[in-house]
C-alpha cells in the first residue's frame, strides 16, 4: 500500500517509514481516524442551549481560549458541527492560524464551527496520541501547502485526511507518548503561565509609573489639589489643567485614491497609517505620497516632535500614542498633536496620552454601543495636567527611563515565551516522530 499523501496533495512535509524507529508506520490520516460530519439538524430547537467555539478562539498552543454560550436560534449558521471528548478539531479554512486544539470533558453540548474537521480516533489508535500527532509541525506544514486560496486559504476534508502522519503501531507506545506530552507540555505551558503573568504585571507598572509621574509629579511632597477632574484626580497645587486645544494643534489627515497614480507612483513624502501607534516611537515610512496628494489631498505637513493617535478601529490602536520623530503626513485613522513649544513638552503630552487611553476610549463609547472613533474635537476637548515647562522636561526624562527598565524586563520576558513555545511545538514534533525516545522514561504520578 503506498502510505504517502494522496494524489494532488504535496509531499513535501510528508514522513517517511524509513526515518522511524522500529515499531512505527506511515500512513494516511483517513486509515486512522474518521472526519467526522456530524451536524446539528436546522430543526433543531430555537432554544437548544450549545457551547459554541469558533475558529478564532483557538490557537496551537492555548487550545481553546473562549467558548461562547449561545442558543441554537441566535448562534451563527456555522455553529453546527458536533463534537465529543477526544476529538481533535482542525481547521480547514484560514489555515495558516493553525487551529488546532483536542476535545478534552467538553462542556454540555459542546458545538464547533464547520470551518472545522473534527478528527476522531479508530479504535486502535490512542485519541490523545492524535491530538499530539495532529500538532506535529510536519503536518501543519502539509495542511498549510495543501490550502488553497490568498487571502482565506482553505484544505478541502478529503484532502487533508489524505495526508500521512508517523505513529507507534502499539497503542501502548501511543499512549506512553501522550502521558509523557502531557507531562512536559504541562511544565512548559506553567512556565509560559508564569512569564505572561510577569508581562501583565509589568504593562500594570508602566501605566502606574507614567499615571504617577504626570499627575503627582517627581516631588512627593509637593501640597496638592483636585483637579475637578475624576480620572485625572489631584495634581499638585502649582499645577494648572487646560483643554489641549488651548496649547496644542490638533489634525488628521487622508488616504489619497489608491487608484490614482499622480497620488503615489514616484511619491517621496512619508504617509503614515495607524500601525504606526504600535511603535514607541516613529522614525521611518513605508509608504510615500506624491506633492501633487499634498496639495490635493488634507494631508498636513507634520513636523517633528509629535504626538501620534490612533483615532478609530475596534482593536487596541483606538486610543493609542507614539512619537512621531520625523516629517510625515497621516491617514485618517491617526490624528496629531503638535503643542505650542512655550506651554507643553511632545514628550510630556505623549504620556499623558499613555495614561489617557482607556478614557479616550470610554469617551469614544456612546451609550454602549461602540462608535468605533474618537473625534479631533474630543481630543481638542482633553483636559491635560500642565505642569511648568522645566518640571515637564524632567518628568518626562525620568518616565523614559523607567519605561526603558521595564520594556527591556518586558521584552526578555516575551523572547522566554518565544523560546518556551518553539520548544514546545519541536518536543511535540520529535515524540509524535520517534526522533526521541519515550518508551522508558517514568512519568511521575503527580503529573
Amino acid at each position: 500500500m503506498n502510505n504517502q499523501a494522496a494524489s494532488g496533495t504535496s509531499e513535501a512535509n510528508t514522513p517517511h517509514e524509513s526515518d522511524m524507529p522500529t515499531g512505527w508506520i506511515v500512513r494516511r490520516l483517513k486509515f486512522l481516524a474518521t472526519c467526522n460530519d456530524e451536524a446539528l439538524p436546522e430543526t433543531t430547537d430555537p432554544e437548544f442551549e450549545m457551547e459554541y467555539v469558533d475558529i478564532s478562539s483557538v490557537n496551537l498552543i492555548d487550545g481553546i481560549t473562549n467558548i461562547e454560550t449561545l442558543t441554537f436560534e441566535k448562534a451563527p449558521s456555522r455553529a453546527r458541527r458536533v463534537v465529543k471528548d477526544g476529538d481533535t478539531i482542525v481547521s480547514t479554512v484560514r489555515t495558516y492560524l493553525k487551529a488546532i486544539a483536542p476535545i478534552e470533558l467538553p462542556p454540555r453540548n459542546m458545538v464547533v464551527s464547520t470551518g472545522f474537521a473534527v478528527i476522531r480516533a479508530l479504535e486502535f489508535m490512542d485519541s490523545k496520541y492524535l491530538g499530539y500527532a495532529l500538532q506535529n509541525v510536519a503536518f501543519i506544514d502539509a495542511v498549510v501547502a495543501n490550502s488553497t486560496g490568498v487571502s482565506y486559504p482553505a484544505i478541502n476534508p478529503t484532502a487533508l485526511v489524505c495526508l500521512s502522519m508517523s505513529y507507534p503501531e502499539d497503542k501502548a507506545t501511543q499512549q506512553q507518548v501522550a502521558a509523557f506530552l502531557d507531562w512536559k507540555t504541562s511544565q512548559i505551558d506553567a512556565l509560559i503561565a508564569k512569564k505572561q503573568e510577569l508581562l501583565q504585571k509589568l504593562k500594570e507598572k508602566r501605566l502606574a509609573v507614567i499615571t504617577q509621574a504626570v499627575t503627582k509629579g517627581l516631588n512627593p511632597d509637593a501640597p496638592m489639589l483636585d483637579s475637578g477632574i475624576a480620572w485625572i484626580g489631584k495634581v499638585p497645587e502649582h499645577w494648572i489643567v487646560k483643554r489641549l486645544k488651548f496649547i496644542a494643534r490638533i489634525g488628521n489627515g487622508s488616504t489619497p485614491n489608491r487608484e490614482d497614480s499622480s497620488y503615489w507612483d514616484a511619491g517621496n513624502y512619508p504617509w503614515l497609517n495607524s500601525s504606526v501607534v504600535n511603535q514607541e516611537s516613529v522614525t521611518e515610512a513605508d509608504q510615500f505620497v506624491t506633492p501633487l496628494a499634498l496639495s490635493e489631498c488634507h494631508l498636513p505637513r507634520i513636523a517633528p516632535p509629535a504626538v501620534l493617535v490612533g483615532i478609530t478601529g475596534q482593536g487596541k490602536t483606538r486610543g493609542m500614542a507614539t512619537t512621531l520623530l520625523f516629517e510625515a503626513t497621516i491617514n485618517q485613522h491617526l490624528a496629531y498633536v503638535k503643542p505650542d513649544g512655550s506651554k507643553a513638552v511632545v514628550g510630556f503630552l505623549r504620556r499623558v496620552f499613555d495614561m489617557a487611553y482607556s478614557h479616550l476610549r470610554s469617551e469614544s463609547e456612546n451609550g454602549g454601543s461602540t462608535k468605533g472613533a474618537i473625534t479631533c474635537e474630543q481630543i481638542a476637548e482633553l483636559p491635560v495636567p500642565i505642569p511648568p515647562i522645566a518640571e515637564q522636561t524632567a518628568i518626562t526624562a525620568s518616565v523614559d527611563q523607567a519605561i526603558v527598565r521595564i520594556d527591556r524586563m518586558a521584552d526578555n520576558a516575551q523572547s522566554a515565551i518565544t523560546r518556551l513555545t518553539e520548544y514546545r511545538t519541536a518536543l511535540i514534533t520529535a515524540a509524535t516522530t520517534g526522533k526521541i525516545d519515550v518508551r522508558q522514561v517514568k512519568i511521575p504520578a503527580s503529573s
